[in-house]
């Protein structure tokens, strides 16, 4: 129980930071895609939405996987306070509650990287249905 106490706090921010990571990186990539595609060289709608799905799926999985990931370390950190109390044999208020309040950090920590990643993923999934529109607009025009 001893290495679960001293890496579990390193391993759970290692990972949502390294998820936080990717999904802000992948979605400044898809703004500045976004912003730069010109919708009238796709020949096929077909082209189009494979061309403005690359990456959304992985930012969706973010968004919705790091509170679990939080929540993983919480109970991890729970599960490490238990088990401190059954090695004491003593129930002290004190050490109860930081155990308990440095657990919940974990769960804080995937809600933070949750939250902005989903409402970045709504937006470029708006986003990309506004291109899709428009293609279609500016197809039925020239057909």
């Amino acid at each position: 129980m001893e290495i679960v106490k001293v890496y579990l706090d390193p391993a759970i921010f290692l990972t949502l930071g390294l998820m936080s990571f990717f999904a802000l990186s992948w979605t400044i990539e898809r703004y500045l895609h976004y912003s730069r595609i010109r919708i009238s060289r796709f020949e096929q709608l077909e082209q189009l939405k494979l061309d403005l799905a690359k990456r959304l799926p992985i930012i969706s999985t973010i968004g919705a996987n790091a509170p679990y990931v939080g929540l993983l370390g919480t109970v991890f950190g729970i599960m490490v306070t238990f088990h401190d109390i059954g090695q004491t044999g003593a129930i002290d208020s004190t050490s109860v509650m930081l155990g308990l309040a440095m657990a919940l950090k974990a769960t804080a920590a995937g809600l933070l990287v949750a939250i902005p990643t989903l409402m970045f993923y709504n937006a470029l999934a708006h986003k990309a249905e506004t291109l899709l529109s428009e293609w279609k607009i500016l197809n039925r025009s020239e057909g």
